[in-house]
């Protein structure tokens, strides 16, 4: 459970600082496929919600570096 509440932790701070410094790609994240589960009644847990952070992480990856000033 703490690597759940500690994962989530991580999520809710890089969603913060997307919507803070980059808030052109916040209106995007619910539209993205690719943080979408696949199934329609997925178990959330730490395993899906890391994958969720992994793919936020490489959302915002792939926007700094196509994107620099």
């Amino acid at each position: 459970m703490n690597n759940l509440r500690q994962v989530l932790t991580e999520i809710m701070q890089l969603t913060n600082t997307i919507e803070t410094n980059y808030p052109e790609r916040y209106q995007f994240l619910d539209e993205n496929p690719m943080i979408i589960p696949k199934e329609n009644h997925p178990d959330m847990d730490a395993e899906v919600m890391q994958e969720f952070l992994e793919n936020l992480k490489q959302l915002l990856k792939h926007h700094l570096e196509t994107h620099k000033k």
